[in-house]
């Protein structure tokens, strides 16, 4: 089976290649906009922050590396795991709540 949905280029882009730091044959299009940037402090990339706290990323290139596809997927698949848990736990609060509040009344 092919492997070519794991790399794409866009040459024609204005911003080709957008980071240093990864040669132009190996760099990766694929996630143009970073999927771990909302993990914030977590993505594990290489970033800073600006004095009004936005997150700067001009300095990570770790999601347009050729051979990083499978670290991000991984990674996403990690923290989709933990919003999952964090939903059960959620649920299992809100279930709690709502009987305590049955209970409540019925009193």
């Amino acid at each position: 089976m092919s492997e070519n949905y794991k790399f794409f280029q866009h040459k024609d882009c204005e911003y080709f290649p957008c980071h240093e730091g990864v040669s132009a044959e190996d760099f990766n299009c694929l996630f143009c906009y970073c999927p771990l940037y909302f993990l914030g402090r977590e993505c594990g990339g290489s970033f800073t922050y600006t004095k009004k706290g936005v997150k700067n990323c001009m300095g990570c290139s770790r999601p347009h590396r050729r051979e990083n596809y499978e670290v991000i997927i991984a990674r996403l698949k990690e923290a989709m795991k933990l919003a999952g848990q964090r939903c059960a736990v959620e649920e299992a609060a809100a279930a709690k709540a709502s009987a305590d509040a049955a209970e409540k009344s019925a009193k």
